[in-house]
């Protein structure tokens, strides 16, 4: 099979990913292979490629939100068939036994192992998974169109119901890309007004578009408090612009999984009054599940640029760049 491989982080300009023949993987107790039809971009890719985290094994093929067509079946897979079309996301397996999963908090599982971090992912031809960890997909949704749901949607989600926003509240989401462009839409379809913080023109454009009651650039003061917010660009600065336009009792809640340094906050000024500062951490399978449901019933519409598999490093720089409007897809077969 065609692969786009890394061996050693370096700057997305540098071209960190190369094109690899490799023999196609096969799958073992429990897991599916998958003939990769699409793979979304996340930026943990770039924060892979680049090494701001810590690469966990080398090479590595990246791609976490993976959409293809079982082709083949390991021993003791149950459901699943050859033909079905699936989608696999970020967390490739859990433990089952720790504290966390026993709490129903295996997205913060001991043991839990990611897609495209501590096995291969989706920037490839084929790619295998447990099966339990693998998700049948809306019919509605065209490969292209599903592929940004699998982590950008249901991260997202995550992070928007942690921020504990109630129907008919003010909600800022800072950053705009291929999360928020989707949690745009779930925030509306769930009576929420939403505000967007972003400084690229296009994508304030799209935020217009798709319904924001206000768009403006993170320093700027919207013409009223938010009762929550979402960061979703890694950037810790973005922390006290929040709060700083956050009602008392609101929550702020961190998407990313890296982030730069959260400046010295003003206590007094910016956090009292019960105002909560939280991140967030992966997904569970039921939070995968009921996003999937939610984007069908909507129906969630995403906005996407694709790519070449083999024109993996240029996309990775776009999205470095901001130059991707909504979320960015690989097509690979």
């Amino acid at each position: 099979m065609r692969a786009m491989v890394l061996d050693q982080p370096r700057p997305a300009e540098e071209n960190p990913l190369e094109l690899r023949d490799l023999p196609t993987p096969e799958p073992c107790l429990g897991e599916i292979r998958i003939r990769v039809r699409t793979c979304g971009l996340c930026r943990t890719d770039l924060h892979i490629a680049e090494g701001d985290l810590g690469l966990k094994k080398s090479p590595l093929i990246p791609g976490h939100q993976i959409v293809g067509v079982v082709d083949a079946l390991g021993r003791g897979v149950k459901n699943l068939r050859e033909g079905d079309r699936v989608g696999v996301a970020w967390v490739h397996s859990t433990c089952g036994e720790c504290h966390y999963c026993r709490k129903n908090l295996e997205n913060l599982c001991d043991r839990g192992r990611f897609t495209g971090w501590d096995v291969d992912g989706g920037y490839a031809e084929f790619a295998v998974a447990p099966e339990s960890f693998a998700y049948p997909l809306p019919k509605d949704f065209a490969d292209l169109q599903a592929a940004p749901l699998l982590c950008a949607g249901i991260v997202g989600y995550r992070s928007f119901r942690l921020s504990n926003a109630l129907p008919g509240e003010r909600v800022g989401l800072y950053g705009f890309g291929a999360s928020a462009h989707i949690i745009l839409q779930v925030a509306r379809h769930l009576g929420c007004e939403v505000y967007v913080f972003t400084r690229t023109e296009a994508h304030q454009q799209l935020a217009r578009q798709l319904g924001a009651v206000w768009v403006g650039r993170a320093e700027e003061t919207p013409p009223e408090k938010l009762d929550a917010a979402v960061i979703f660009a890694p950037v810790g600065s973005l922390v006290l612009d929040a709060l700083r336009v956050l009602r008392k009792g609101g929550t702020v809640s961190l998407a990313d999984i890296t982030m730069s340094p959260i400046p010295e906050i003003d206590y007094d000024r910016l956090l009292y009054d019960e105002r909560v500062i939280r991140s967030v951490a992966n997904a569970t399978r039921a939070d995968a599940r009921d996003f999937l449901r939610l984007a069908a019933e909507i129906p969630v519409r995403t906005e996407i640029k694709t790519f070449r598999l083999e024109e993996a490093n240029q996309a990775l720089q776009a999205l470095k760049h901001s130059k991707i409007r909504g979320a960015g897809v690989l097509t690979i077969s």
